[in-house]
């Protein structure tokens, strides 16, 4: 490493909070980019599972796209446990409208709640060890290690080394979906 580079490390280190350093690795966005206002900016970023799986050389570009892409669609989907108010529902003064007493998604959300049982179908269901993999790392941004710990797999603990085997299958497996998905 060079001294420039654990300068620079250093500095981040020193800048971050704490609380946000117990929460996994952060590093600067290489390139400059305009913010929400237009000035120019090097915000930070945080490493995900995925992106620290890629520069191990554990999985392909392609496969961590295929997550990226499920990732995406997963949002898309309202599927995540935690959620904000949805303030486009809101109404000010006059009564809601309602289409029975449960929230009906759109049709946007809908069709990514279909890519995504998709997917999920693809790489073997949701109560393979493939599915719930993807679903709570991928999906609900866990930890691997959190996932082998308390979710494992039908009830089973499972070691950090093979929840890592099961993840790369999974996103193996995905790519193949996708990849499929896009020739028809």
């Amino acid at each position: 490493m060079t001294r420039r580079k654990r300068d620079r490390d250093a500095v981040a280190r020193d800048i971050i909070s704490l609380e946000r350093q117990q929460h996994g690795p952060v590093e600067l966005v290489p390139a400059i980019i305009a913010d929400a206002a237009g000035r120019l900016a090097r915000p930070y970023r945080a490493i995900d599972t995925l992106m620290l799986m890629e520069r191990r050389g554990s999985i392909t570009a392609g496969m961590r796209q295929a997550g990226e892409d499920f990732r995406r669609r997963f949002a898309t989907a309202q599927l995540d446990p935690l959620r904000a108010l949805d303030i486009a529902r809101l109404t000010l003064g006059g009564k809601p409208e309602r289409r029975g007493d449960e929230h009906v998604p759109g049709l946007r959300a809908e069709a990514a709640r279909a890519a995504v049982w998709r997917a999920i179908r693809a790489v073997g269901g949701i109560a393979s060890p493939a599915g719930s993999c993807l679903w709570h790392v991928v999906g609900w941004e866990r930890s691997l290690k959190e996932w082998a710990q308390e979710q494992g797999w039908a009830g089973r603990r499972v070691s950090q080394e093979a929840a890592a085997g099961i993840l790369i299958a999974a996103l193996g497996a995905l790519e193949t979906h996708f990849r499929q998905k896009k020739l028809r």
